[in-house]
């Protein structure tokens, strides 16, 4: 995973995923950040007990080298912040400022996100893409409507590309499935039962599995052969599954654009042959 730029924003995008320690140093960091980026992390581990390996595994765990480079990057995101856009939406809101404080909230996971993209995931993405006998979405719940979508698009360029809704559905597609082909599976946790259950026949018929997730130590991101990241906040009135399913969408729309530029003529007379099908629904 590519070093994080935004600091703040990895600590609240997987803070209700951390142990209780981790927690404890989350809390301190985002009570005053400023105060941080001047301390060592032994004066961390002292002032809240723990040992210096916790504080230093709690900065890689949200994708940093270490403490340095987890307090380089909280600096230049304290000591020339950007304004915070991410504002939280209140009982007393008029309609037209809860819109806008949405919007701002889905603009912010897009900056986020663009800022933490992996540019050699995303290549191996496009290559695996490339050269997949077939590619199948998997995704369940929200995770489904973004599948779909991915499905709708990629269909578009020539490929065998399939996906079902239906969660039974998705595990007999699974086990269908064989070494050459790829599998997207797109999930916010990386951690759901049913996710969880694909996952484990994909990696039995030795699938390439790309995955879509907001958490880096999810069940999901350790067993993906890929993976892409999204990175959203959650907010009193708004889950950050909710914001990260723009992040989502945004990354497979990246990924097929890619596809489709390297797939060159192949790709343009494909889309070509799906517009003059298409053509016949208009009036």
């Amino acid at each position: 995973m590519k070093q994080q730029q935004f600091a703040l924003a990895a600590i609240r995008g997987s803070y209700r995923n951390f142990s209780e320690k981790e927690k404890k140093i989350a809390d301190y960091i985002l009570n005053d950040p400023r105060n941080i980026i001047h301390l060592t992390i032994n004066q961390i581990a002292d002032e809240l007990g723990l040992a210096e390996s916790t504080v230093f595994r709690f900065c890689q765990r949200l994708g940093f080298k270490g403490f340095q480079a987890f307090k380089i990057a909280l600096a230049a995101e304290v000591v020339a912040p950007l304004k915070d856009i991410h504002e939280q939406i209140e009982e007393g809101d008029e309609v037209k400022t809860v819109a806008e404080k949405v919007f701002r909230s889905n603009i912010k996971t897009l900056e986020d996100t663009l800022q933490i993209i992996d540019e050699d995931a995303l290549k191996q993405s496009v290559a695996a893409v490339l050269s997949a006998r077939k590619i199948e979405f998997f995704g369940n719940g929200g995770s489904a409507m973004i599948a779909m979508d991915g499905y709708h698009k990629f269909v578009r360029l020539g490929l065998h590309v399939a996906m079902n809704m239906d969660a039974h559905l998705q595990l007999m597609s699974a086990s269908q499935l064989t070494k050459g082909d790829v599998a997207i599976v797109i999930s916010h946790s990386g951690s759901t039962r049913d996710v969880l259950e694909v996952l484990h026949v994909l990696k039995e018929k030795e699938v390439t599995i790309v995955c879509v997730t907001n958490f880096a130590k999810s069940p999901l991101s350790k067993e993906a052969d890929i993976v892409l990241y999204t990175l959203s906040e959650e907010t009193d009135f708004r889950s950050e599954a909710l914001a990260s399913r723009i992040a989502q969408l945004s990354l497979i729309d990246a990924l097929y654009t890619n596809v489709m530029i390297a797939r060159g003529d192949e790709g343009k007379t494909a889309l070509r042959h799906m517009r003059e099908a298409m053509s016949q629904k208009r009036l």
